[in-house]
């Protein structure tokens, strides 16, 4: 479904992937689809670039587009889309005023990797080590080009060019703050209500950066404190 096709469709393409040319009474046989859907299925394909129809006398078969063909024009298409996209979006404010939730699992994790992504100085990010491991390849990416990264987690974890700081269970909670000017918090993980709120909002921002100073001065006193 991530390549523009339904789930009906999806089995339909595998079925040709294993069969070759087939007609849409034998996909229907094979798949268990109805007759009806399968021919209309098969017709969404086609137009969809995902099989080919072939005309043998009276007979309509239908083979599948190779699969390395048919996601290679999908994000070709996705690529030309983002382009065009880009070149007509409207201009964007500095700062997010207001609040937006965003739910689910995906999307959270999508919002915490397009954030990092987008840093441009520094970053702080508070999560449990585990979910820190979903975050490396951005996070590497954002030292490897000097910007600040400071991580508040649970256990001991390695990032050469970080400021890590270890400290109470973080559970399900994550939060990140990206260049004083996005905060990004809430519950992420299952079992969790999988919610977070995402806001440039000026206050929030300073008042979440300063619940995170005094946890960082809290645990930097501890760790004083253990080297005494």
């Amino acid at each position: 479904m991530e390549f523009g096709l339904t789930r009906q469709e999806a089995s339909i393409y595998q079925c040709l992937l294993v069969e070759g040319k087939v007609t849409g009474y034998e996909v229907a046989k094979l798949t268990g689809i109805s007759r009806s859907n399968a021919y209309n299925s098969l017709a969404n394909m086609t137009e969809k670039g995902a099989s080919y129809l072939v005309e043998e006398g009276t007979t309509r078969k239908y083979v599948p587009v190779p699969l390395e063909e048919f996601c290679k024009n999908r994000i070709r298409r996705l690529e030309e889309s983002k382009k065009w996209l880009v070149s007509h979006e409207p201009t964007e404010k500095t700062h997010l005023e207001g609040y937006i939730t965003i739910e689910g699992a995906n999307h959270i994790l999508d919002k915490m990797r397009n954030l990092l992504s987008q840093v441009e100085k520094r970053v702080y990010i508070t999560c449990t080590r585990n979910y820190l491991l979903l975050l490396v390849r951005e996070l590497e990416e954002l030292m490897e080009s000097k910007k600040k990264v400071v991580i508040i987690t649970d256990q001991p974890a390695t990032f050469e060019n970080a400021k890590v700081y270890v400290g109470e269970n973080r559970g399900m909670q994550i939060g990140i703050i990206a260049d004083s000017k996005y905060v990004l918090t809430g519950e992420y993980g299952e079992g969790s209500m999988n919610t977070c709120l995402y806001s440039g909002q000026k206050n929030f921002v300073e008042l979440y950066k300063t619940a995170l100073s005094n946890e960082i001065k809290l645990l930097s006193i501890r760790e004083e404190n253990k080297n005494v």
